[in-house]
């Protein structure tokens, strides 16, 4: 697949098929790619927490808000919940302003879990404090983002976004979930 399609096919995926289970070497294979991208400065200020046991992905989960737009939907149920977790962590050791390093680093994670035939969700939506104390944090790491991984169990579409049309996914009768994106004209403006 080329590189493109690598992008488009990289959606955020909250259905898995949780009995597919992640190794450890493909969560540290992922991770790596993030050793191996930018950094500001090239501080590497992030560090990482890497769950594949069902015991501890319970606990995880328990701290994760899903899917804000879907206001009826309280995220997957059991057997399509994620079979891996990455914590991504700002270490305040190194500094307070973590920039764009997280970001550079999640859309890594993403399109490495995608090329191997996974998918994954970024997760703002945090109860911090209590993810914290269940993963034993130290003060110095600051939660930035979870990221859930597993073998995808749902269908996502991209959608022109209309003029005047509402950004919000959404999902279809059949459980499809639409994303709909703004066309790559209103994206550019002209340079005077």
């Amino acid at each position: 697949m080329n590189f493109e399609e690598l992008v488009r096919q990289t959606r955020s995926i909250r259905r898995f098929h949780e009995d597919h289970s992640i190794s450890m070497d493909v969560l540290k294979e992922l991770v790596n790619l993030t050793r191996l991208s930018a950094s500001g400065r090239n501080l590497q200020p992030l560090k990482f927490m890497l769950c594949n046991d069902r015991m501890k992905n319970a606990e995880i989960f328990e701290e994760l808000a899903w899917a804000g737009y879907l206001k009826d939907w309280p995220g997957p149920v059991a057997g399509e919940r994620p079979s891996a977790y990455i914590v991504m962590l700002g270490d305040t050791s190194l500094t307070d302003n973590f920039g764009s390093d997280p970001g550079i680093a999640m859309q890594s994670i993403l399109l490495g879990a995608t090329n191997l035939g996974l998918g994954g969700c970024l997760i703002g939506n945090v109860s911090r404090e209590h993810l914290r104390a269940k993963l034993g944090l130290s003060a110095q790491y600051q939660i930035l983002v979870v990221i859930a991984l597993g073998k995808p169990k749902e269908s996502v579409m991209i959608e022109t976004l209309e003029p005047g049309g509402d950004i919000k996914y959404w999902r279809d009768a059949e459980g499809v979930h639409h994303v709909p994106k703004r066309t790559l004209e209103e994206l550019i403006l002209p340079l005077k």
